[in-house]
């Protein structure tokens, strides 16, 4: 398991019943968590004394119900701040989990520049959602290409690097399909030394095309790889969809990445502990090729 454990600002402090108790700040969040099946004592204060909760509808959907929490807060992750607001479907623009997947790929771009100083790295950042990757990228010293197909998540990302201090990084901020971006940079001939993926499990593109990611995912891997450098660093792929295991990642990487570029690839559970008893929530799985 990777355990995303450097938070200060937020953490899970207990999870029972299909909900999870989290501190967001100085916030408290109460949210509906697929993966919580079992049923455990609510004995911490938070549970009683939350600032905002979100009720899942058994129709599909929910409402968000609130306790004196203000529209939008931020919170830091090192060096990096993220504007938040609950917004639809449970949300609030972040997925704290990701972090462990953000010191990991910030010290190979780190350590690539230290290895050669006058080196231009290269990441693309694909289905970027509110910029945390990209941040994370942008502050190890790369330059960053972020492409969403969401003009308000886009606009999201840059309010981040703006209060991270970082609107005058290299990034480039792109609304676009995806897919379509990737073909058509590979037509350009352009190339990046790291990509992430951070895919939907289900979605529309801007002309209804259907997006499921058991489907899709695989021909995106392989199609990205053509927009790998000759001394490309890193390759990640993020799943919340519980049918792709950490093994399903590990062989459509190994199958797509390895015989053409040699390197390694692991995967795993990414997690959060959980501050009341010492034990891990699951959030998904990635999986990770590097040189």
């Amino acid at each position: 398991m990777w355990i995303a454990d450097n938070w200060k600002d937020y953490e899970v402090i207990d999870c029972s019943k299909g909900e999870k108790l989290e501190r967001w700040g100085k916030y408290i969040l109460v949210r509906p968590d697929p993966q919580v099946i079992w049923d455990t004592p609510k004995t911490e204060a938070g549970w009683k004394k939350k600032n905002g909760h979100y009720h899942r509808s058994q129709k599909g959907g929910g409402e968000w119900e609130f306790f004196d929490l203000p529209q939008e807060w931020s919170i830091r992750y090192r060096d990096l701040t993220f504007r938040l607001k609950p917004f639809s479907f449970k949300h609030t623009g972040l997925f704290p989990e990701q972090a462990v997947n953000w010191d990991w790929f910030s010290s190979i771009i780190k350590k690539a520049k230290e290895q050669a100083p006058g080196r231009q790295v290269k990441v693309l950042n694909l289905f970027a959602y509110t910029g945390g990757a990209t941040l994370a990228a942008a502050a190890a010293g790369a330059a960053v290409t972020h492409v969403d197909a969401s003009k308000g998540m886009v606009t999201w990302a840059k309010e981040n690097a703006a209060a991270s201090g970082l609107s005058d990084a290299p990034v480039r901020w792109l609304v676009d399909d995806c897919v379509k971006f990737v073909e058509r940079e590979i037509r350009r001939g352009n190339t990046y030394d790291g990509i992430i993926m951070d895919p939907p499990s289900y979605g529309r593109g801007p002309k209804g095309e259907i997006w499921k990611i058991e489907d899709n995912v695989f021909p995106l891997i392989e199609l990205a790889t053509k927009l790998l450098s000759e001394n490309a660093l890193f390759f990640l792929v993020n799943s919340y969809t519980t049918g792709l295991q950490p093994a399903v990642l590990t062989y459509m990487m190994h199958t797509a990445l390895v015989p053409q570029f040699g390197g390694k690839v692991e995967s795993s559970e990414i997690c959060l502990p959980v501050s009341s008893n010492g034990l891990v929530l699951p959030c998904g799985a990635s999986g990770r090729w590097f040189t």
